[in-house]
């Protein structure tokens, strides 16, 4: 059995995570499967679990464990083995079955995690499902009354890839120009899932890290911490390649970097691809984070479409993109949303996209990207703090009043050529500082500013 206080520990807002040895263990899993498998049942989801698992020495006992108390209260499970978290994404959605991936992202090699999701990926969190798993796991639960299910694999990797493939016009995938393409997958699952994608395209590609490791040996793989994109940056500018690509360790987010070695503002990529989906479908609708560049937003209604504001966090985005029928939402943090794709996130498809944008033109990446980079932003700054209730209030009191102010996930400061939001971390005692501004001077001006009171 497990105290309230350690599922508290290790079920957070989107997701379940937590070190190895001592939280996330085989008995942990175990109880999650038979959990998770209740809580299944009672949604009337379907009696089949996908499961799949990136290269983390402890992710196939953990996968198996939960497979097996998954299989103990009478539901079959597909194993369709290693995987990105996207792919596990398209195997939910293609088989419209509930899925859990088994991966702790980016965090270092001693955490393991698992995502959920039900039937057509559509997301659980807290709200959704985990209060109640975690609810399920602390009180046990009891033995099934039908018979065990049974356990077969299917790899699913070249279905994925052609899927992702099937989304854009083969002309654009194949005729146009070749680009020379250099891919850092971080030793995470991008070094599994990107061959089999980069093979059917006209590039030529340099690979970095592609080893599956899960104990991170060459850097972290978090791309967006940028020390971990220099090695990227320097082998684009060695290589004279058009594009680089940095992907995180379940190879969910993608980020970029121009023929220079210049990082790309992840709001610069929200903001090409809204503008393609609406040449798709014009008048469509685009979720942006409240973190992301203003200039979002305005591009999208340049072009016609709706943009709305969302609160950080997948489940959030996923949900506002299935009441509002969007069909694209992206995130600061480099999680890229699709209509067409379950409405999951896949760094990818996301990479296909500023493939096939920048095969398709005769210009550099730096010169494509120039429209959709407006304003100059801090990138997010983490401070611990003591309390960060407190924290948060003290500065919103120094602000209100002044400025107009918003509460949509910790609150946003809006002046007149600035704009600032502050949240608390979901999971340490951590704020979070974004600032944007028109220009990088009153930028630093507003960061040090609040910094100066955080601190």
């Amino acid at each position: 059995m497990f105290t309230a206080e350690q599922l508290d520990a290790i079920i957070k807002a989107y997701d379940i995570r937590g070190l190895v040895d001592g939280e996330v263990t085989a008995e942990f899993a175990f109880e999650l499967g038979c959990a998770y498998a209740k809580f299944l049942e009672e949604e009337r989801e379907p009696s089949t679990v996908v499961i799949g698992e990136d290269m983390r020495p402890s992710s196939p006992i953990l996968a198996t464990a939960f497979a097996d108390g998954v299989i103990s209260q009478g539901f079959d499970v597909i194993r369709i083995g290693l995987a990105s978290t996207d792919l596990l994404y398209f195997a939910a959605g293609k088989l419209n079955l509930p899925g859990a991936m088994f991966t702790a992202s980016h965090n270092p090699a001693e955490y393991n995690g698992i995502k959920l999701c039900k039937s057509g990926a559509r997301p659980i969190g807290k709200e959704s499902g985990l209060i109640r798993i975690r609810e399920l796991i602390l009180h046990g639960v009891p033995m099934a009354l039908r018979a065990p299910g049974v356990s077969h694999d299917q790899p699913m990797l070249e279905e994925y890839a052609d899927f992702l493939l099937s989304l854009f016009d083969a002309q654009t995938t194949s005729n146009a120009r070749q680009l020379k393409v250099v891919i850092d997958a971080g030793n995470g699952m991008a070094g599994y899932t990107a061959p089999a994608v980069m093979a059917k395209l006209n590039v030529d590609l340099t690979p970095m890290y592609f080893e599956l490791d899960g104990t991170f040996p060459n850097h972290e793989a978090n791309p967006i911490e940028a020390a971990n994109l220099v090695d990227l940056q320097k082998r684009v500018k060695a290589e004279k390649a058009d594009i680089g690509l940095a992907f995180d360790g379940d190879a969910d987010r993608c980020f970029l970097v121009d023929e220079k070695g210049e990082l790309v503002n992840p709001s610069t990529l929200t903001a090409l691809i809204a503008v393609r989906e609406l040449k798709r479908q014009p008048g469509a609708t685009i979720i942006y984070n409240l973190i992301s560049s203003r200039a979002v937003p305005e591009i999208v209604e340049e072009h016609g479409g709706t943009a709305i504001r969302s609160r950080v966090g997948h489940s959030y985005i996923k949900k506002l993109m299935a009441e509002t029928g969007a069909v694209f939402g992206g995130e600061h943090s480099g999680h890229f949303y699709f209509g067409n794709f379950w409405r999951a996130d896949s760094g990818m498809l996301a990479a296909l996209f500023a493939l096939s944008e920048l095969a398709a033109s005769d210009l550099p990446l730096s010169e494509l990207l120039a429209p959709y980079d407006r304003y100059y932003s801090s990138g997010e700054i983490n401070t611990k703090v003591a309390d960060t209730a407190a924290s948060l209030a003290m500065i919103k009191a120094t602000f209100e009043g002044e400025f107009p102010v918003d509460d949509l996930d910790g609150f946003t400061v809006s002046g007149p050529d600035w704009w600032f939001n502050v949240r608390g971390s979901n999971t340490e005692p951590l704020l979070r500082l974004n600032v944007e501004a028109h220009s990088a001077e009153e930028m630093a001006r507003v960061r040090d500013r609040v910094l100066a009171l955080i601190r």
